[in-house]
């Protein structure tokens, strides 16, 4: 009983792990020199005229732990959209949808892959800002436990993307107008607290603020947000969006209609 749902899912993780590394110049490579131009233009370049913006910690301090976790939300989530959904449109999925293969199974073959992308982008992330500035860790479990439970949400959030997909196009439309404007608007790069009334509230709306904050109170020990009050948001996110791929994928929504 437990090699029907070990070997299925170490098989689709092997499957994803090997993708990744196989094509690392489209799935490492690329996102690691974007978020080091942003290191060079918003933390040395701007980050200097402004100064230290919380606590006495420098502009470039405040915004790095910002960049790694758009770095993670993003990889985590085009790993899985991409992955999952070619799957589909290859017909590959039917083969394990006949199989008795159980759909919790599959869901978090693929999120494993999605989660070990995001991650290894985020570290890829957090060695080149090392060029840029002198980090500091605050709490090791809160960083560990924070980036964790983000990419795997936003794995489980790709799944969905790609359930819901039907053609190519729509993989791009949520990251384009949903995903991006949010990440920008998650206090990446500022701190919610120089925001008036109503725009303060507004940005208490944003998942991603508190993932962001909570992965902020990590390195420097500073959030704009109360960190249990981010936890609980975090992993009902989680325990919400796994519940509905599960529904939907044992309906064969996307899959078999």
């Amino acid at each position: 009983m437990r090699s029907a749902f070990f070997i299925p899912f170490v098989t689709i993780l092997r499957k994803e792990v090997v993708r990744i590394l196989r094509i690392w110049i489209q799935t490492l490579v690329p996102p690691a020199i974007t978020m080091a131009l942003y290191f060079v233009i918003f933390g040395k370049l701007i980050g200097s005229r402004i100064g230290d913006i919380v606590e006495g910690y420098s502009y470039i301090d405040f915004i790095v732990p910002g960049l790694i976790m758009m770095s993670v939300i993003t990889n985590s989530y085009g790993n899985v959209v991409s992955s999952f959904f070619s799957a589909k449109f290859q017909k590959n999925i039917e083969e394990m949808m006949v199989a008795p293969v159980p759909a919790s199974v599959i869901i978090c073959g693929y999120v494993g892959g999605g989660v070990l992308r995001g991650i290894l982008v985020g570290v890829l992330v957090l060695f080149i800002s090392l060029f840029f500035t002198d980090l500091s860790i605050y709490s090791v479990p809160i960083l560990a436990s924070t980036i964790v439970l983000t990419a795997i949400l936003f794995s489980l959030a790709g799944f969905m993307n790609a359930l819901f997909a039907k053609k190519f196009d729509d993989v791009s439309i949520i990251p384009t107008f949903v995903l991006t404007p949010l990440t920008y608007l998650g206090g990446v790069f500022y701190s919610i607290e120089m925001l008036g009334e109503p725009w303060h509230t507004i940005s208490l709306a944003n998942p991603i603020l508190y993932m962001v904050n909570a992965f902020r109170y990590g390195f420097i020990g500073h959030t704009d947000i109360d960190l249990t009050r981010a936890f609980v948001i975090i992993v009902a996110a989680v325990v919400l969006v796994f519940s509905v791929n599960l529904v939907l994928m044992r309906r064969g929504y996307g899959i078999r209609s």
